[in-house]
C-alpha cells in the first residue's frame, strides 16, 4: 500500500490537528469551530482546506456553509499505512530478538 503521507503533514500542526479533533467529535461548522478555538475564521478555513486535501474531513454543503465530517475513507487509508509500518516494526523488533538468542546458544 502507498500513502502519499499528506494526512500526517496534515496534522503536524497543533491546530490543525485540533480542529480534526473537534470535528471528529462531531460534525461542525467553521463558525462553530471558531467559536471553540482562539483562531479567526479564515485561519480555520484553511485548516479545514489542508484537512479536505489530505482526505482527512469532507465538507458537507448546508445552506451557505458547509459542515465537516472526518472522512472516513482518507482516514482510513492513513491507519492502514501506519499499521502496516507498525507490523514492520514489529516484525524487526522480532528478527532482532532471534539474532541476539542465537548468538548466545
Amino acid at each position: 500500500m502507498v500513502y502519499d503521507y499528506a494526512g500526517m503533514v496534515a496534522l503536524a500542526d497543533p491546530t490543525r490537528r485540533k480542529v480534526f479533533e473537534l470535528v471528529a467529535e462531531g460534525p461542525r461548522s467553521v463558525a462553530n469551530l471558531a467559536r471553540t478555538l482562539p483562531v479567526s475564521q479564515p485561519a480555520i478555513s484553511h485548516h479545514l482546506k489542508v484537512l479536505r486535501e489530505a482526505r482527512l474531513v469532507r465538507a458537507e454543503p448546508r445552506g451557505a456553509s458547509n459542515i465537516y465530517h472526518v472522512d472516513p475513507h482518507g482516514l482510513g487509508e492513513m491507519r492502514a499505512w501506519l499499521d502496516q509500518m507498525w507490523g514492520n516494526a514489529l516484525d524487526a523488533f522480532r528478527n532482532e530478538i532471534n539474532k541476539a538468542k542465537e548468538r548466545k546458544e
